[in-house]
């Protein structure tokens, strides 16, 4: 959530900035001030009432006491109908900053000035490009038709099942998940993050806190009758462990990583490029997230970037690294890279990470602050990335190391997989 108080002393800076995320936030900004200038009004009014209130019943102490009885059956009618006045103000107050809440959540958070405008990922920045393309033959199989062949993944089961989305992974496929998220916690625990493993539900503050709500509450499978979410990304919940939260300075970085099933409704995705693992309702991922200091958390974010290229470089896959532009960019993130890999049988590029620095979004939302010595606590900066998402792990792996012997398990898997082959 932005801070209110940036917001009210410089509204043109946020309305430009918005609109490299193509947001016309003209108007909803000018709301949004109203609102502020109203909860201010009713606050200091019930300041001063309350002031009125205090002073009046020592005074009315005072008038008891030098015997002045009837001024003080005066003062006190008078402070009464006050404190009537006050249970109003105090209702017309709470319900000015509910009011301002409301519109402040639906503000998202403003890019970095390094962000590039654009529309569309087509306008994307490519940062870099790494690693060889596959030499495939014309008889090369897409990974669905070649999870069928080797019978790792069962599509039509899952939709049986549950429906589709929901794929069945079976034998060297199952096997090749599990392998998948140990090497990725293993590489996390490692770099120096700390194992968390999370509940994969969570409450509506949780999901205020990290920015998921009101934003993408379309998007999220819903428990109606325990109101509660099935989160999207392990992000969430491993974030908000630390909301309401003030935390010594010296004892950052935090850093945390988790695996956790993920949960998509994916609403609107239709077409060719949702075929077999390219876009899932439930998937696995592993992610890594930071509580940072203000002044180093974008050389953080360039960290987690790199450690996610390193991870991809183990397994020998072509990666390249995109910053996102302002039209492609999530409703709180300040500054992301998108890690993609090269899938060899669809000739296509295939999004596996997303590293984003949120600043102080998530942290005004959770009022998770900073605190040295005795200085006045201050707001911590968020990160996250994905390190990584499972399935077009997969499916590139397939892809890209199909033979004519069987698919071929990176090096640095095999430890992991207990084979070398899939055939």
């Amino acid at each position: 959530m932005l801070e209110i108080q940036y917001i009210r002393q410089n509204p043109e800076d946020v309305i430009s900035r918005l609109a490299v995320k193509n947001i016309d936030a003209t108007a909803l900004i000018n709301e949004t001030l109203k609102l502020d200038e109203e909860k201010r009004r009713l606050q200091m009014a019930l300041e001063e009432l309350l002031a009125r209130i205090n002073n009046s019943s020592k005074e009315i102490g005072d008038l008891y006491k030098s015997g002045k009885k009837q001024e003080a059956d005066k003062l006190k009618a008078e402070t009464a109908s006050w404190k009537t006045e006050l249970s109003k103000l105090e209702s017309d107050a709470k319900n000015a900053e509910r009011n301002l809440f409301d519109k402040l959540v639906l503000l998202p958070n403003l890019p970095h000035k390094s962000v590039p405008s654009g529309k569309t990922p087509d306008q994307n920045e490519v940062v870099r490009e790494e690693g060889a393309k596959p030499p495939l033959g014309e008889d090369c199989l897409p990974h669905w038709e070649l999870a069928k062949k080797y019978k790792l993944i069962d599509f039509e089961t899952g939709v049986k099942i549950t429906g589709a989305g929901f794929p069945v992974y079976t034998g060297k496929g199952a096997r090749l998940q599990r392998a998948l998220i140990n090497f990725f916690l293993d590489k996390a625990v490692t770099a120096g993050y700390t194992e968390i493993e999370p509940p994969i539900l969570v409450n509506e503050e949780t999901g205020y806190g990290t920015g998921q709500l009101p934003d993408k509450e379309g998007q999220m499978y819903f428990a109606g009758q325990d109101n509660l979410y099935l989160i999207p990304t392990a992000e969430v919940p491993i974030t908000n462990i630390y909301r309401d939260s003030i935390i010594d300075e010296e004892t950052l970085p935090i850093k945390n990583c988790g695996y956790t099933p993920c949960f998509r409704r994916e609403a609107g995705s239709y077409g060719k490029d949702v075929r077999g693992l390219n876009r899932l309702h439930q998937f696995d991922k592993v992610e890594i997230v930071q509580i940072q200091h203000p002044d180093k958390s974008y050389i953080a974010l360039e960290e987690m970037r790199d450690y996610v290229a390193g991870i991809l470089r183990e397994l020998e896959l072509p990666f390249r690294i995109l910053k996102l532009c302002g039209g492609d960019m999530s409703f709180a993130s300040a500054l992301t890279y998108d890690l993609e890999v090269f899938s060899g049988a669809q000739k296509r590029w295939l999004e596996v990470s997303s590293v984003s620095n949120f600043e102080t979004f998530q942290a005004n939302r959770m009022k998770l602050r900073l605190k040295k010595g005795k200085d006045k606590p201050r707001l911590a900066h968020t990160l996250n990335g994905s390190a990584l998402a499972l399935p077009r792990i997969v499916a590139s792996l397939l892809e890209n190391n199909q033979t004519a012997e069987g698919i071929r398990i990176p090096k640095a898997l095999i430890p992991y997989t207990g084979f070398g082959l899939i055939g």
